[in-house]
């Protein structure tokens, strides 16, 4: 489905930073949000955003609206978040048997959080295992499916159910714990 460019892209695409910098104003708090979770350190987190707004600027003129700015732009950021983390030899996967197919792949909570069980569910999110980590944030936070979760980390779809539903469980524990 193709996508309207609009003025304020399609001017940051010849390169005016003005423009550029009201895409970046839209967006960085949702990058930055991809990078926290992922990378679980603030100044990682901040330079891996950087990293990525510089991709962005340089392939801008690409863009050719196949997708909206925001899904083309979050898919830099989960691939650049990813790989900065493996860089950081933070990711060693290690391939699971499949898991048995569950109905219960919904979401870990259904029900708006308040601001304090927000921030309980993001710290207990920073404890997991880096695999575990990875995969819940992908398939509950930014709504990936397991197929792709599996292509972006190089794992089999098996290794990603079953670090997700690792991740439920360790989650509810620790949740549990307050």
């Amino acid at each position: 489905m193709a996508v309207e460019i609009t003025p304020v892209i399609r001017s940051a695409q010849n390169g005016d930073r003005k423009a550029f910098y009201v895409l970046y104003q839209q967006h960085v708090a949702r990058v930055y949000a991809i990078c926290w979770r992922l990378l679980g350190d603030a100044q990682k987190a901040e330079d891996a955003c950087q990293e990525i707004f510089i991709k962005v600027w340089q392939r801008l003129p690409e863009f050719k609206g196949e997708s909206s700015l925001a899904t083309w732009l979050h898919s830099i950021a989960t691939r650049t978040a990813i790989d900065v983390w493996r860089l950081d030899n933070r990711l060693h996967f290690v391939e699971a048997e499949e898991l048995e197919s569950t109905a219960d792949h919904a979401q870990l909570l259904e029900q708006p959080l308040d601001s304090a069980e927000a921030r309980d569910l993001e710290r207990a999110i920073q404890q997991l295992p880096a695999q575990a980590k990875a995969v819940f944030v992908l398939f509950a936070l930014e709504g990936y499916q397991h197929a792709e979760i599996a292509d972006l980390l190089a794992i089999a779809e098996g290794s990603s159910k079953a670090q997700y539903h690792r991740a439920r469980q360790l989650l509810r524990g620790l949740l549990s714990e307050d």
